[in-house]
């Protein structure tokens, strides 16, 4: 593992025990995040990415299991961890951004009780803590810091919880944060503040982050590095600007394609990738997305491709077309 790796996820799979029968999520997943840099994690609604962003930190759901691989975080296996070492590294070493900031905060605690109980590890009095609970919900842009310490999340509007969820997440100065959709609830111009803050945040602590979006504007704005998922698979991974200017998969062309910002001709219609995600209680053999694909050909629907080299180092994608072979 090279000593710059903070997180490394290696060949995961993950299964949930469903009415139908085992549902595959995850196969064969490989990423890699280096200390102080961000990576985006993208792909459509129930490609697995919450799914993976919640298994880094051993917060599975009950009927989850992981089948295989390994989640390495500074050397040590998540997976393999018990439940007291997992409570030792979350909310020290690694911390969470919940998707919806209007449920992530208990509604009957107040704010500085919450801040409080994060730094239960921490030294210090009390008054220590309520001090760099305030110092910190300033630092993220809560006006009147002090005072707002004893409020209530319904007396704080959306753009302001997720304020408070990243303060709280970045109280006990982690080493990864994991960032699961934190924009999606709110307004657009709501989203590019807190994209720049947690910019700014990351910068000041040297972070690294895992940032799960469906935007791609936002991954392009704020991530140094971008893997693409489908079905629960990676498709293709490297740096955004390698992968967002000369994508290598169909998947990731589609998804550009699909991206209203990069339109140069006002439509009524945006357009839309035709068909449905493939059942993942019996996944199909071949290409994950072949049913979808246009370049699809007859390799597609029989062998399953793997991560190949494209022209770009660090930059890899899962498709027959990359492959020496299928050129010809």
């Amino acid at each position: 593992m090279n000593p710059e790796t903070l997180l490394q996820v290696q060949n995961l799979s993950i299964e949930f025990g469903t009415s139908s029968g085992r549902l595959r999520a995850l196969r064969g997943i490989d990423l890699e995040v280096p200390k102080g840099r961000i990576m985006g994690l993208v792909g459509e609604s129930g490609c697995g990415k919450s799914t993976l962003a919640y298994s880094l930190s051993g917060l599975l759901a009950g009927n989850g299991e992981v089948s295989g691989g390994a989640i390495l975080f500074d050397g040590a296996d998540v997976t393999k961890m018990s439940d007291k070492e997992l409570r030792d590294i979350r909310g020290r070493r690694v911390s969470m951004i919940f998707q919806d900031p209007m449920t992530a905060l208990n509604p009957v605690i107040t704010i500085g009780r919450q801040m409080l109980d994060i730094q239960y590890r921490e030294p210090g009095t009390n008054a220590e803590k309520r001090a760099r609970a305030a110092r910190m919900l300033e630092r993220v842009g809560i006006p009147d810091a002090a005072a707002q310490l004893g409020s209530y999340p319904h007396q704080f509007s959306g753009g302001m919880r997720q304020r408070v969820c990243i303060a709280m997440a970045l109280l006990t100065k982690p080493d990864l944060l994991i960032a699961d959709e934190p924009t999606t609830a709110l307004d657009a111009t709501l989203e590019v503040q807190i994209i720049e803050l947690l910019r700014e945040l990351q910068q000041e602590m040297d972070c690294a982050i895992v940032f799960v979006s469906h935007h791609l504007g936002t991954v392009a704005e704020l991530c140094d590095d971008v893997t693409l998922m489908y079905a629960g698979e990676v498709v293709e991974r490297g740096s955004v600007r390698d992968v967002f200017h000369n994508p290598a998969h169909p998947y990731t062309q589609a998804l550009l394609e699909c991206d209203p910002a990069r339109m140069k001709v006002a439509t009524r219609q945006l357009p839309t990738i035709p068909g449905m995600l493939p059942n993942l209680v019996d996944v199909p053999q071949g290409c994950i997305f072949a049913s979808r694909c246009q370049h699809v050909w007859e390799r597609c629907r029989s062998a399953h491709p793997h991560l190949s080299k494209t022209a770009t180092v660090g930059h890899r994608a899962a498709c027959h077309l990359l492959d020496a072979e299928g050129r010809t």
